[in-house]
């Protein structure tokens, strides 16, 4: 399973980004072959009323489950109906590594 997690820059230290549609960066890790790779948010300066813009972007990688700390109503509306599961984390010290070794145990 692959697995969009927000975040603020494109490295494994980097910290969660709190907002899903404006991050920088996803950190997209595989369940099954450990990998991380960093994907820069184009839509990361999208206006609040196309922000469902980077749901289609994390859709066409595609992820089943999307880690961060703020997902807007219809955002979340748009995911529920794509079948990608959200996880909320607000404490937003948490590193992109750690993260990940939560989502591990």
């Amino acid at each position: 399973m692959k697995i969009a997690i927000t975040s603020t820059g494109n490295t494994l230290k980097s910290k969660l980004d709190k907002h899903f549609g404006s991050c920088l960066f996803f950190s997209i890790y595989d369940t099954e072959t450990k990998d991380v790779e960093f994907i820069h948010n184009p839509k990361n300066k999208a206006e609040e009323r196309i922000r469902s813009a980077t749901v289609d972007f994390v859709a066409s990688i595609p992820v089943e489950k999307v880690v961060s700390g703020i997902f807007g109503f219809k955002v979340k509306a748009l995911l529920v109906e794509l079948r990608i599961q959200m996880v909320t984390i607000k404490d937003y010290e948490k590193t992109i590594e750690d993260i990940i070794n939560l989502l591990d145990q």
